[in-house]
Parts: C-alpha cells; sequence; structure tokens
C-alpha cells in the first residue's frame, strides 16, 4: 500500500489524445451526422492496445514550436518519440526514430536555450545516451560521455573474483582485471575511463552547461564478477548510486560534482550561476524515514557543494525564483497528513527563512515542478475535488488565484524561460483530451493541432455528479451511466482508487469507456483519505484503514440506489492496490456485490510491511506492526477472511515491489480453503504501476497483459451477473 497507488492512480503526466472532432455527438438534422451517430461504439478490449498517449509538452526559446512525447500504443510496442508542432496551427510532424533494438525509444526532449537544436535519452547501443539533434537538419548525434568510475567492486578488499579469475601458481596475470572487448577500446583501457547510462538530465539557460545524474557504472571487473556468478548481494550495503556530473557543451568535458548519491533532481537558477541538486539517502535510508537532502553549487567554481540543511529531507521538486535569491519547492505538509501529502514552500537563501505559501489551502497541491514569475508569484498544479486546476499563488495573498481554463482537469502546465507562453494538458469526462496554448495567464488557451492518436470513431460519456453526507464528511462521487440506463435499470461497477492518498479527476477515461460498452454503469467515489481536499480530510483515515472509508463508499452505492437507474441485485466493487486492499476488505465485510475483483492488493498489514520496497507510508497510518499488533490486524482484510462468500478474482504482477506476490498468495489460499469461488492470475515480469497501467489502456510494453486482465474481469463479472436473479 504504497508508492505507486500512493500519488494517484491517473497518471496525471500521461494523456490519451486528442480525439478527432467526427467522434463528438452529431446534430439530430444532418443525416451526415446521424449516420456517423451509428458508427460511434466504445472501445473494445483490442481497441484499448491501440490508444496512443501524449505527455511532456515542451515550448520552444521562441514561444512558438512545441516539442511533445507521442508513445505508440500497446500493440505497436509502447515506443515513444518526439513530434513537433506549433501554435499557430501546423501540421505535427515526427522528429525522431528509433532503432528496432531500441524498445524504449526517445524521450526527455528539450530545447537547448539558443532554440536552434533540442535534446533527449535513448538507448541505440550498449548504453543509455544524451542526443543532439540539429533542428535545421541531420541527425541526432549521442555525447560521449565516460567517466573514471568511483565505486570498483571487483577491486575492493572483500571482492569474490570468479573462479576462473582466482589466482594460479606461476600465473603472472592471476591479479589483473580481465578485459572486455565488447565494452572496452584501447582508449578506456589506457584512461580507466567507461560510458555512463544517463538517467537525467537539466540545462543551464545559457547552454554552456548540462547537469547529468548518471548511475555509477559497471566496470570490465564487475562485469566478470557476474558472469562468474560472484554476485551475492549484501543488502543495504550496495556503493553504487546515481551521481551529479556537469558537461561543458562546447569542450565536451564531464566533471563529477562531490554531491551524496543517490542524486534524484537538479535546477538550474535563471542566471546558471547557481545549481540545486537534490539526492536521497542510499541503500534504503528512506525506510526509516524521509532522507532527501539538498545541495547548493555555484557556477563555474562547483567544486565544493554546500549542503541546505534548512531544506526539509521531504523536498520534492523545486525551482528558482526568477531573481534566483529564493527557492521554491514542495515537500510534506506541516499539518498531519500521510506522506507524499504536500505544501508549496518559499526558502530565502539569505535571510533563511521559509514561508509555506500553500497553508490552509482547501484543495491539495499536486507533483509537478512549481513555475516562479518575475512578480514574485508562484504557478502550481492543484486538485480540487475532482478537479485539476491551475494556480497562481502572490506574495502575500491569502488564497491562491485559480486561472479559468477550458478543461476540467488540467494535469500538466509548461512554459518556457522567457514565460513568453504557456502549454497545458488536459480533459474532462466525456470530453476529448488535449494540448493548449496561450501567449499569456490572463487569456483564454487555444488548442494545438495533435495528430490523430486515438481510434476513430469513439463513443465517451461524461459523468454525472454526486455528493453525499457519510459521517459528518461531505463526499464527491461520478456516476458514469451506459446508454441503456435510459430504458432500465443497469448493472454497477462500483471502482475504489489508489492510494489511500489517490483521488479520481474528472478526466477522460476510456476504461471508463470501455465498462460503459458492456452496459454496466460506473461509480467512482473519493473517500476520506484522498488528496484534493485538504489535509485534514487526507488524514481522516488515519489508524482506520477499512472503516470510515468503506462507509463512505457505501454511502455512496446507497445514495446512487436511492435515485440513479441501478439494479442492485447486480453490482461488483473493484479496486486496484489502495483500491484492491479496499476490495479485499469489502470481501469480508458484505455480501452485495456479486463479485470483486482486486488487482494488487494490501492483505496482511504484518506480512506487507515486511516485504514491501518501502514501509515508510504504512507506518503513518498504524505504526509498526509488532508494536501496534492490533491495529495493524484490523487493518487487514484477511482478518474477516473467514466471513468471506463472494467470488473474488485476483489479479497480481509476479515482480510487484510495492504490493508484493505474496498478499495476493494469502488471499488465495484463505478463500480457497474457506471455500470460496476464487481465481488468481499471476502477470510474469510486470511490477506495480505497470501491470495498472495495463489494465486501464495506457501503452505499455507487454502486449497482452492488460487485454488477458481485461477480458478475464469481463468474463468474471459477466458470470456472476448472469447468476444473479432477476
Amino acid at each position: 500500500m504504497a508508492s505507486f497507488g500512493s500519488s494517484t492512480f491517473l497518471l496525471p503526466f500521461l494523456l490519451f489524445a486528442a480525439l478527432p472532432l467526427r467522434a463528438q455527438a452529431p446534430a439530430p438534422s444532418s443525416n451526415a451526422a446521424a449516420a456517423s451517430a451509428a458508427a460511434l461504439s466504445f472501445p473494445t478490449n483490442e481497441q484499448l492496445r491501440r490508444f496512443k498517449t501524449m505527455s511532456d509538452p515542451r515550448l520552444a526559446p521562441d514561444g512558438k514550436r512545441i516539442l511533445i512525447r507521442i508513445t505508440d500504443a500497446t500493440a505497436d510496442g509502447a515506443k515513444s518519440h518526439l513530434w513537433l508542432t506549433g501554435v499557430e496551427g501546423e501540421d505535427p510532424r515526427q522528429l525522431t526514430y528509433s532503432p528496432d533494438a531500441d524498445k524504449r525509444g526517445e524521450y526527455e526532449g528539450e530545447w537547448m536555450p539558443d532554440g536552434q537544436s533540442i535534446l533527449f535519452l535513448a538507448k541505440r547501443g550498449e548504453h543509455n545516451s544524451l542526443y543532439r539533434l540539429p533542428m535545421n537538419g541531420g541527425e541526432a548525434k549521442a555525447f560521449e560521455l565516460k567517466v573514471k568510475p568511483v565505486v570498483d567492486q571487483a577491486k575492493l578488499p572483500d571482492a569474490l573474483p570468479p573462479k576462473d579469475q582466482e589466482a594460479k601458481p606461476g600465473d603472472p596475470k592471476s591479479s589483473e582485471t580481465p578485459s572486455n572487448p565488447k565494452t572496452d577500446t584501447k582508449s578506456d583501457a589506457d584512461s580507466g575511463e567507461v560510458p555512463i547510462d544517463v538517467k537525467g538530465y537539466k540545462v543551464a539557460p545559457d547552454g554552456k552547461s548540462i547537469a547529468i545524474i548518471a548511475d555509477d557504472p559497471q566496470t570490465p571487473g564487475e562485469k566478470a564478477q557476474k558472469e562468474g556468478k560472484a554476485d551475492a548481494e549484501w543488502v543495504n550495503h550496495n556503493p553504487h548510486g546515481s551521481r551529479l556530473y556537469l558537461l561543458n557543451v562546447a569542450a565536451g568535458k564531464l566533471t563529477l560534482l562531490p554531491v551524496e548519491p543517490d542524486v534524484r533532481d537538479a535546477c538550474w537558477s535563471d542566471d546558471s550561476s547557481k545549481l540545486l541538486a537534490i539526492a536521497n539517502g542510499m541503500n534504503g535510508a528512506d525506510d526509516l524515514g524521509p532522507a532527501m537532502s539538498s545541495w547548493l553549487a555555484g557556477i563555474p567554481d562547483s567544486s565544493q557543494p554546500q549542503k541546505l540543511a534548512e531544506l526539509p529531507p521531504t523536498i520534492g521538486a523545486a525551482a528558482w525564483s526568477a531573481d534566483g535569491k529564493s527557492i521554491v519547492y514542495l515537500a510534506q505538509a506541516q499539518h498531519d497528513a500521510p506522506p507524499g501529502y504536500e505544501d508549496l514552500y518559499l526558502y530565502d537563501t539569505g535571510a533563511k527563512t521559509t514561508h509555506d505559501l500553500s497553508d490552509g489551502f482547501k484543495g491539495s497541491v499536486r507533483r509537478g515542478p512549481p513555475v516562479p514569475l518575475a512578480d514574485g508569484s508562484v504557478v502550481q498544479l492543484v486538485a480540487l475535488g475532482f478537479h485539476g486546476k491551475v494556480a497562481r499563488y502572490a506574495p502575500g495573498a491569502s488564497e491562491p488565484e485559480l486561472l479559468a481554463l477550458q478543461p476540467s482537469n488540467v494535469s500538466a502546465v509548461v512554459t518556457n524561460a522567457q514565460r513568453t507562453g504557456w502549454l497545458f494538458l488536459g480533459s474532462a469526462g466525456g470530453s476529448p483530451p488535449g494540448l493548449y496554448y496561450t501567449a499569456d495567464l490572463k487569456s483564454g488557451p487555444t488548442p494545438v493541432k495533435m495528430p490523430q492518436l486515438i481510434p476513430e470513431h469513439m463513443l465517451s460519456v461524461a459523468p454525472k455528479q454526486l455528493q453525499w453526507k457519510s459521517d459528518g464528511f461531505t463526499i464527491d462521487g461520478r456516476l458514469y451511466l451506459p446508454p441503456e440506463a435510459a430504458r432500465r435499470h443497469v448493472p454497477l461497477i462500483v471502482e475504489v482508487h489508489g492510494g489511500p492518498l489517490g483521488a479520481y479527476a474528472d478526466a477522460h477515461e476510456p476504461w471508463i469507456d470501455f465498462l460503459l460498452g458492456h452496459g454496466w454503469a460506473v461509480l467512482r467515489t473519493n473517500p476520506r483519505g484522498s488528496s484534493g481536499y485538504g489535509a485534514a480530510f487526507a488524514a481522516a483515515n488515519k489508524n482506520d484503514l477499512g472503516g470510515g472509508d468503506y462507509r463512505d463508499i457505501m454511502a455512496g452505492v446507497d445514495t446512487v440506489l436511492k435515485t440513479e437507474p441501478i439494479d442492485s441485485n447486480r453490482m461488483v466493487l473493484m479496486g486496484y492496490s489502495y483500491g484492491g486492499e479496499m476490495a479485499a476488505f469489502v470481501e469480508g465485510k458484505t455480501r452485495r456485490f456479486k463479485a470483486i475483483v482486486s488487482g494488487a492488493p494490501v492483505i496482511d498489514q504484518h506480512s506487507e510491511y515486511g516485504t514491501e520496497d518501502s514501509s515508510w507510508y504504512d507506518r503513518w497510518y498504524f505504526g509498526k506492526p509488532w508494536e501496534h499488533p492490533e491495529d495493524a490486524w484490523r487493518q487487514s482484510p484477511l482478518a474477516a477472511a473467514g466471513k468471506a462468500r463472494t467470488p473474488f478474482l485476483l489479479l497480481q504482477g509476479e515482480s510487484d515491489t510495492t504490493d508484493p506476490l505474496g498478499q495476493s498468495k494469502e488471499m488465495y489460499r484463505a478463500l480457497r480453503q474457506a471455500g470460496v469461488p476464487v481465481d488468481l492470475v499471476t502477470y510474469p515480469r510486470d511490477n506495480h504501476g505497470p501491470l495498472a497501467m495495463a489494465i486501464y489502456g495506457y501503452p505499455v510494453p507487454e502486449p497482452w497483459h492488460g487485454f488477458d486482465a481485461r477480458r478475464r474481469m469481463v468474463a468474471f463479472i459477466q458470470k456472476a451477473f448472469d447468476a444473479a436473479p432477476e
């Protein structure tokens, strides 16, 4: 119950691209439009494998050209490529192409400050490299980035060499490190330098330097060890980490900055004189508590970065103020709230004082880099209930100004260094998502032309807004009704989001349309513990998982049954991550549902706490299980498994490190031995997030896992509905 689900299940910076206009509802007076309406249909299981997405827009320095990442559909391998479009109605065109061996494609595109070239990351050989592509023609060329390894485990005193490298009497070469002709060149061997794999980068505003983040490279000796099976892992003692380098663009020289690993991010001041680096503690330090650190390096003298002790260990995205005197950043809220619930702060580097800009905000600050403006205000994504908004925090203002933008759910806001234009990604339930542009924050945005990325003639339904009371809380919900609801009562799918600190948004979701295509209504709720309603609401399910949040959801079900055309004999509940955990709670609490679908759930808080990748998130909710065993067991769905009777389907990635495979196995064994109809389907290679993305129809490399999961879910649900009494 952490990580992926804790932010949200909506993947806010990855959007399905714009639907064609002909997919919208036609005018009744037009025969051609009526014929078009007859051709509209909800997406099928196979069509969900054929949706592409757009993300990461970047506005050029001239404020006219736009670089954007387009990800191919699952059926086509889910590679991403960079496309070029413009704000004046230009036809978009693809800029980058990748060889067959490159399974990921090009990503993290960025403009050079002069606008004459772009940068991107790709793996077109053995290493993940930083490429530069001139905009006036020519091929992309990789920077040659090599370093002398900071760590070589093969040379440590306690290193175990492979068997064929053990010393033999009279063998003068026995102590030498073996060479690797596939990775070594003569110059590498002479210099001791090896290529690095670039994880991330940030370009200085003057274009002279690029901050490079890269993992420690594997040395020839380490490679030989691994091939020789001398590969024991000493848990939480790995000396390798992600480090920060400074690339001199003109000279091609790469310099190591002595910042403690693991480096996660970096940001430049507007005048390129300062670089802020953010690092996380190595070897599971964050399992003991927040472990982020902040480092300030001056340019060009970057040899002695200064640790900024005043910045908190929960710091996330950050940016420099326009005058370079302050740092604006996201970090854990000052009021008691789940880990990951953030406020927006301003740190004055001279006075060494911090101000919480978003204190008391009735919504939630969303993840994403803050955008400081020259007048001292800050633009930031926020959530207000089901809506994603763009807020402007002005100096001294008690409340932020919410910008009036067309999409109900804005999921990204981007500008260039000159602030000469703004880009927004956004959508709404039942309406196509798109990319929008405006020259300034006072003008209304206009759509930007994008390529056709969604199968034609897709039908999408807008939700009905609902509210109800539960234990004194006002709970928001959205109900999606299929066309059949106008003629008869229809079955209901109740879906629960991930988290618990997640939230549903009023956004376009082909997954919902897929369910509607089967004649089923869908209810989505934001129960207590969700983001978007303030810190107190987010903290309202502390030490009460499966309690008040369960009552909030069931109160929504009761409201819908009283007011909407729903068949109460045909209801199913489903969810993934925390939603899967809630599904397991429901299994032991009520028999109102005919079937329950649970994806990657938490079943036993004791065993999950000891096997998940990080426990800090869970610890906030109920403490260490061995110190609070009653609380942990009370909030474990397994505790009520003996009361279960409802048919139950478990979907689980075998490589899940957030909610490990053992959780689903525990539930499967408990229900099977209790005689409850239960199925467990596991998916090799899939971790927590990737399997969720596959199920919900986002592009993923695994070609059939999402298709298979959806097929099984539909069959499982339909079987339950068919068996229900009329």
